[in-house]
């Protein structure tokens, strides 16, 4: 009887195969994918036959073969020649009884073997628990990483510093026969935006691990005990599943110094957090990794030797590494862009700055119907992705002109001294990202000279400034306060009285020196301005190059 109820399982699995194969030779899609470049060409040579759309690609079908063009790429205006078919609802058809056919043979497998009590994995996950009361706890599940390193462009020199961990992982027994131990916890320390938790889960991806994400938030409750309790289960779930990682995003939520102010729950959180860690052993594959961009705030007990006893630092991208991360995401988008170009005006820009920039740049292509991203587009962007989407007021007539003074005097002073940025909008509030890295004295009596320029520019030709000015100003005085009391860039180390008045009136003098020069440069660059509302670099350059 059994022989026979095997071999007739042995049918039906044998009938699922047979029907699966036969579906997937109806399904597949032979179509060549080509660009929409490719598929001009081919609309153009009049050799297509008809046009069929479906929601994913629009299909070419020639006498020779058949092709296929992503939908959200094509205009609806380049088949207007032709009759256009929609896709059929065929296939859907097909997914539904290849659907319905593989639940029954499943339904009836899983029934056959529930009878004979062999029931081939176990359904109930190992990070459930029950409390004596025979209540069920939350349950912690891990996430399948599909994040690896390829996908993060540069952090060369972090994702050295993390191989290590993932050698361990993959080969412990290595370590433990040298004596030797890894680090229990790493944290992860850097900005907002820099990709510290596409690190973590691209350390659980090359390591072929279970990745258990937490934000120090969640553990932060309400009722007194839970956020420990919830501290408890994460890391039973990890013991559970081990070799496994456990990422805990802002833990400066969770982290934060103890004080001496009561704050019972969240100290309460903390001492489980640190009992945690100490609570097991460097070989039981378990590693914590963490994240934070305060780790000032960070308690010492937290960042003692045995728990987070290594830091790696993940800063902004240089130029080289905007290349690398801007080449990632230009990949799939059809584009015309030079990203040495890009990287040049992305300084100060985060990883995800730079996605949200790609990304603005290649919708706002799909808007204009355009068939590539050029440099112009990112140009129209990056002002949105830096400082947010900012209308022009409304101005009178009167307005307006000032308007344009005051942002000629500034785009003409930061082309003269060459401030990092590559085109300037009317309706701008800033020309030029915030400095972090250190400058000269020079570079910083420019930078203060360039925010002056639109107040100059607007003095020489109306005599009197608009309320505006505000941000620069307010900007130049705090870079010179800067400049006297921090950076020691006086008459001597310590600022004498009134240095500030002085140099700010030196400045300012100079200033006008530099925009009473460059009249004719001027005058040119407020007719672009007042007619096209923005101007590039390069081209500003061109009238400073025919008068200097």
């Amino acid at each position: 009887m059994l022989n026979s109820k095997s071999n007739r399982i042995a049918l039906y699995v044998s009938a699922f195969f047979v029907v699966a194969l036969v579906l997937f030779a109806i399904l597949r899609d032979n179509a060549t994918q080509i660009t929409l470049s490719d598929a001009n060409k081919i609309l153009n040579n009049q050799s297509v036959k008809s046009v069929v759309v479906t929601k994913k690609y629009v299909y070419l079908k020639t006498d020779e073969d058949v092709y296929k063009v992503a939908s959200s790429q094509v205009n609806p205006k380049m088949f207007i020649n032709y009759k256009v078919e929609v896709g059929s609802s065929a296939n859907i058809i097909v997914y539904f009884l290849f659907g319905v056919l593989f639940l029954g043979i499943g339904s009836f497998i899983f029934r056959w073997w529930q009878k004979r009590g062999e029931l081939p994995f176990n359904l109930v996950s190992k990070t459930t628990n029950t409390t004596a009361s025979g209540e069920l706890n939350t349950r912690v599940e891990s996430i399948t990483s599909d994040v690896t390193f390829s996908d993060i462009g540069g952090i060369s020199d972090v994702k050295m510093e993390l191989e290590e961990i993932i050698d361990f992982m993959k080969n412990p027994k290595r370590y433990k026969n040298f004596g030797a131990r890894m680090p229990r916890g790493v944290l992860l320390v850097g900005p907002p935006g820099v990709g510290k938790t596409m690190i973590a889960k691209a350390v659980a991806h090359e390591a072929g691990v279970p990745f258990y994400y937490q934000s120090g938030a969640s553990f932060v409750q309400i009722y007194v005990g839970m956020g420990a309790k919830r501290v408890h289960e994460l890391f039973v779930a990890a013991k559970n599943n081990s070799p496994a990682i456990i990422f805990i995003d802002e833990i400066d939520a969770v982290g934060k110094k103890r004080d001496g102010q009561r704050n019972d729950e969240r100290e309460a959180t903390l001492n489980q957090l640190l009992t945690e860690m100490d609570g097991f052993e460097g070989s039981s594959g378990i590693i914590v990794l963490a994240a934070t961009n305060k780790v000032d705030v960070l308690d010492e007990a937290l960042l003692r030797a045995g728990r987070f006893d290594r830091r790696v630092f993940v800063e902004l991208p240089t130029k080289r590494e905007r290349q690398s991360i801007l080449s990632k995401y230009l990949v799939k988008v059809p584009n015309e862009v030079d990203v040495k170009v890009v990287a040049n005006m992305t300084v100060g820009f985060n990883g995800a700055s730079l996605a949200a920039l790609v990304n603005e740049a290649a919708l706002l292509s799909l808007r204009q119907h355009d068939f590539h991203v050029t440099i112009e587009h990112f140009h129209q962007v990056k002002d949105k992705v830096m400082f947010g989407k900012r209308k022009l007021q409304i101005l009178s007539e009167r307005q307006k002109q000032y308007r344009v003074t005051y942002q000629a005097g500034k785009v003409v002073s930061a082309t003269y001294f060459d401030l990092p940025f590559e085109k300037l909008m009317l309706s701008s509030e800033k020309l030029t990202p915030s400095i972090n890295e250190p400058l000269i004295k020079h570079e910083l009596e420019s930078r203060v000279k360039m925010l002056l320029a639109g107040i100059v520019a607007c003095a020489i030709r109306f005599n009197e400034h608009p309320s505006s000015a505000k941000n620069d100003l307010d900007e130049a005085k705090d870079l010179i306060t800067k400049m006297l009391n921090e950076y020691g860039m006086g008459k001597s180390l310590i600022k004498t009285k009134d240095e500030e008045i002085t140099l700010m009136n030196r400045l300012y003098g100079e200033c006008m020196t530099l925009i009473n020069s460059m009249n004719e440069v001027m005058q040119k660059v407020e007719i672009v301005l007042y007619e096209r509302e923005s101007i590039t670099k390069s081209e500003v350059k061109k009238y400073l190059d025919e008068i200097l």
